[in-house]
């Protein structure tokens, strides 16, 4: 039930209610040590016909099939499941024809004609023999699951990337250690910019020769309509990752005699010159990490690029970005700058190597035919500090691609959003100085932002002025501030609780609403109240709903009224008075609401005091629930008058606070806009 769970994208409990609720929900197939088990193509049915969970219906056949395969691990190795599977999938693409078409049914007959189809179709164990031949016909069942991830992914390839994604499932760490974040392999399926030399009809030989699973070269693949005029060249001195990397090529539809993948170090060029490389240096730990070497990979990587070639190389941002302190390796990284080969240079941000998270990784884009407007210079980018979101993404792409295309026009050429264009020959006389752009980028001071600035910085000022005006004004009307508190002689008023309140008809209690995420928008007519916003992790007017989608969606839906009190035990606990009213509560937060004609009446600001002062109402870091209902927390009953005062008294608390907020949010904006000025150096300050 726990992997139904994870099949449908859901709670655990929310199976058990399934279960419960429907009574078409499918039967326990078998019982395994007291736990039921189920048949995954009835629970994939099931949920495609019922619409419930939150997996793509496209999507539950092919889990269903890697479900299975994952539970062949009693029987199999990690290793021998991945390579045993994604052969299959190969001889399927080779032979043009299922695995068990015109074969019986039982494992011995099926498995025998595979490896008679096996042994015709790769005689010389390039793709899929060797892997074939480790087994026996205890895996004829991969065969068939085989041919049902090939009808849930509508294809061997797209069945071989399912297979591949589930590698952490399978236990196969090794196959993800450098696996690079998908927004890095955006980006750097932008850069390389392979479609547009398919469209000028340009044969294009695409090369990794540090391939691992060949995933660099996999998504520049699939940003490639038409492989037909594609040719593919890898190495990996790994026998088991090279033949893992030739199978995804293969099945990428490249052609079998247009591709070569070579088990060693270096790249074979029997094929083609390259004309993209896009690769990652071999990770090494900080410890034995040598800049050196790693400026050697790269000088290799340069030698490979003919006339009109590109590379795409990652490697550690201590040897292709930081400064340098040994004599050699500045030496080094000078003369590949001043062979004019370096087209770019970009410190990237930490974490785009999701599984070394403490690597920092960097990047260089070689051009071997740079255009004479951009020779004698590099551009350098820092998105260190960056997300690496689709805006930054396409931002940095144009940068590169119109440095590229342009180079350097001083006039009337592109501004880079990120880096700037520096001269060679101030790089060398650096020698090993950092490769940083040495300034903001020259769009910074020509944008809209910077030349308003002033301007902005002085309604800041006027706003602080009015702000403390009226605080001022306030202070002369009423005084300074005093809480006239006295130490109370005598007894002590009567303690109650919320749920004896909610007994008595003096407060109502009412739920909250599932709201479904994308009906929620930064703008709308109701805003929407929910534990974010009353925990204050988000600004109470963060989200919102349009009147018309609350109208047509959620019929059934009560606004807040001015004065109910929205109140959150999830994460922990959140009071918030809604003074506006008309807006929405979203589950798990709930509303509390007062009786303003009961005989003895509560105040909202008074009873959110009293439950936010309530004692041992937090809960441990580590339990599930909180310490105790909201209904068993302990207040006391107040007398009216005194009920009375103390609403005035919170009253006038609210607003000073509100009236000292004005001012610091003014001061603060003010600061933010003189700070960023001075240092990016578009402003100074006068000496008067």
């Amino acid at each position: 039930m726990s992997e139904i769970a994870t099949l449908a994208g859901v709670k655990r409990p929310v199976v058990s209610t399934w279960r419960r609720r429907y009574s078409d929900f499918p039967a326990p197939a078998v019982e395994n040590a007291g736990r039921p088990l189920f048949d995954g193509g009835e629970v994939a049915q099931w949920l495609i016909s019922s619409g419930l969970g939150n997996t793509d219906p496209a999507e539950l056949r092919t889990e269903v099939a890697l479900f299975g395969i994952v539970a062949l691990t009693d029987r199999f190795t990690a290793w021998q499941l991945i390579e045993v599977v994604g052969s299959l999938l190969c001889l399927r693409k080779l032979d043009a024809r299922p695995l068990a078409a015109g074969v019986a049914a039982d494992d011995q007959t099926l498995w025998s004609a595979v490896m008679r189809r096996a042994e015709r179709m790769d005689a010389e164990d390039e793709f899929i023999l060797s892997e074939l031949c480790s087994v026996d016909a205890a895996a004829a069942p991969l065969a068939r699951l085989a041919e049902d991830l090939v009808e849930a992914a509508y294809g061997e390839h797209g069945a071989y990337e399912w297979l591949l994604s589930s590698r952490l499932r399978l236990g196969l760490d090794a196959l993800a250690a450098d696996a690079v974040a998908p927004e890095l392999i955006a980006l750097l399926t932008q850069l390389a910019d392979v479609p547009s030399r398919l469209e000028r009809g340009e044969p294009v030989t695409v090369a990794d020769p540090h391939a691992r699973t060949g995933d660099l070269l996999a998504a520049i693949l699939r940003k490639a309509e038409n492989r037909e005029g594609i040719t593919a060249l890898a190495a990996d001195p790994d026998a088991r990752f090279a033949r893992i990397a030739r199978r995804r090529l293969l099945l990428a539809s490249v052609d079998e005699l247009a591709l070569d993948v070579q088990i060693g170090h270096e790249l074979e060029e029997r094929l083609a010159d390259p004309d993209v490389i896009v690769t990652q240096l071999p990770y090494r730990p900080g410890e034995d990490r040598s800049v050196q070497a790693a400026l050697e990979g790269v000088e290799r990587i340069a030698d490979l690029l003919g006339p009109g070639a590109i590379a795409l190389v990652l490697g550690p941002a201590d040897a292709l970005v930081d400064a340098l302190r040994g004599t050699e390796e500045s030496r080094l990284r000078s003369a590949l700058l001043r062979g004019n080969v370096v087209e770019a240079v970009i410190a990237l941000p930490g974490g785009a190597l999701p599984y070394r998270p403490g690597y920092r990784p960097a990047l260089w884009v070689l051009n071997r035919s740079p255009i004479p407007a951009a020779e004698g210079k590099v551009l350098l980018a820092d998105i260190s500090a960056e997300p690496l979101t689709e805006d930054v993404r396409r931002r940095l792409a144009e940068d590169i691609l119109l440095w590229r295309a342009e180079g350097f026009r001083a006039i009337d050429g592109h501004d880079p959003r990120y880096g700037r264009a520096v001269d060679v020959a101030v790089l060398d006389r650096a020698f090993g100085g950092p490769l940083t752009p040495p300034a903001p980028p020259a769009s910074v001071f020509l944008s809209r932002t910077v030349s308003e600035r002033p301007a902005l910085i002085g309604e800041a000022e006027a706003h602080l002025d009015r702000a403390a005006l009226r605080a001022r004004s306030y202070e002369d009307e009423r005084g300074a501030y005093r809480g006239r508190v006295l130490r109370r002689i005598g007894r002590m008023p009567k303690r109650t609780t919320l749920g004896a309140l909610i007994a008595e008809g003096r407060v109502t209690k009412l739920r909250g609403y599932r709201l479904a995420e994308e009906h929620l928008t930064a703008e709308g007519h109701h805003r929407v109240l929910g534990p974010e916003e009353v925990t204050g992790q988000s600004p109470v007017d963060s989200r919102a709903m349009d009147r018309l989608v609350l109208a047509s969606a959620y019929d059934r839906v009560a606004l807040t009224e001015p004065g109910d009190i929205v109140y959150t035990l999830v994460p922990r606990l959140g009071i918030f008075v809604d003074h506006d009213g008309f807006g929405i509560v979203a589950f798990p937060a709930r509303v509390l609401r007062v009786d303003r004609d009961a005989e003895r009446p509560l105040t909202p600001r008074v009873l959110a005091a009293l439950l936010g002062a309530a004692r041992n109402t937090s809960r441990s870091p580590s339990a599930v629930r909180a310490a105790r209902r909201i209904e068993d927390y302990q207040l006391p009953d107040l007398e009216p008058d005194d009920m009375e005062r103390f609403d005035a008294l919170l009253a006038e608390i609210e607003q000073r606070g509100r009236l000292l907020r004005a001012q610091s949010e003014a001061l603060a904006e003010a600061r933010r806009l003189t700070v960023a000025g001075l240092a990016d150096g578009t402003l100074t300050l006068d000496r008067r």
